[in-house]
């Protein structure tokens, strides 16, 4: 018996020592072989420009906020640079950021202004476009939640003449109406970065419009009270809005057409005949003669057929 037991430890120890090679030999030259080197082809990589570390909006780059990054060829974004050179070196000086950077964000022309510039509002307009500012205080300026990159409604509060209208505040109407749709915020007050979380009590608005827009903001600035309504990120929908009235919106009557914006006549109703005929006499008078005599019998209408 002690014999059996030696042999089958013995047995036990080669089949482990044998294991043991497979493991640390054999399947590591296996895996390395000419298969996997196939079923894993090598991906070609190109290098560009991005942020080495956090770069807050607003500042003028140098060659320590920038590194260059390997992505695969295929993934390159659209107009990435591909030198920190083609960034710094360009005539005018270098630019500064248009939008925070985060770490390792690829750099790309739409996040930085011209060589030189400053971080002002001009580099952030759209070409064809122009920057025109509003006067709004904390109510209509959104109470300090329409930010820099928000796109808004405009709309225009006006007083109009409307005499002998009711509802009227004395001779004069208060109504609302939409001047501008989905518009691009550029800046509130003197906030231009997207990212602020500067606590503000706004008093100016600066949109992006074109420059047909702009005459309408000067002139609706003139003729009442602008104000901005925050739209959902990313609506671009164009609705139909008729103007509002406050008449309609405190319900009081009246013959004010809000689209016409004067006073509509109202139709008045005849009177009812019934209301003006004058009432039927009940009795009538009759002259009898005798000879040189005249007397006036009074007679009842029945009696007469009428």
């Amino acid at each position: 018996m002690r014999v059996a037991t030696i042999a089958s430890l013995g047995a036990s120890a080669l089949l482990g020592v044998g294991a043991l090679f497979v493991a640390k030999v054999w399947l590591p030259n296996a895996q390395s072989g000419p298969g996997k080197a196939a079923a894993q082809p090598a991906v070609a990589l190109s290098s560009i420009v991005a942020a080495s570390g956090a770069v807050p909006f607003g500042t003028r780059l140098e060659a320590r906020n920038l590194t260059l990054i390997k992505v695969p060829a295929g993934s390159v974004p659209e107009g990435a640079f591909t030198s920190i050179d083609q960034v710094l070196g360009r005539d005018g000086g270098a630019p500064v950021t248009l939008a925070a950077l985060a770490p390792r964000e690829a750099l790309l022309p739409s996040k930085v202004s011209g060589p030189g510039l400053k971080p002002s509002v001009a580099a952030l307009i759209d070409p064809g476009m122009r920057a025109y500012t509003i006067k709004v205080n904390e109510v209509a300026g959104g109470g300090g939640h329409v930010l820099p990159g928000d796109r808004v409604d405009v709309l225009l509060a006006r007083a109009i003449a409307a005499p002998g209208v009711e509802g009227a505040e004395g001779d004069r109407l208060i109504i609302s109406s939409l001047v501008l749709q989905n518009v691009r915020v550029l800046g509130m007050d003197m906030i231009a970065d997207p990212a602020s979380v500067e606590k503000f009590e706004p008093t100016t608005a600066t949109l992006e419009v074109s420059v047909e827009d702009a005459g309408k903001l000067a002139v609706a600035g003139q003729a009442g009270t602008l104000s901005l309504a925050l739209r959902r990120s990313g609506a671009t929908e164009i609705v139909e809005a008729r103007p509002i009235t406050a008449r309609e919106v405190t319900g009081l009557s009246g013959g004010f057409s809000p689209v016409a914006g004067a006073p509509r006549k109202v139709a008045s109703r005849p009177a009812s005949r019934s209301a003006t005929r004058p009432a039927a006499p009940t009795a009538r008078g009759l002259t009898v003669t005798e000879g040189d005599r005249k007397t006036v019998v009074t007679v009842p209408t029945e009696r007469l057929g009428s």
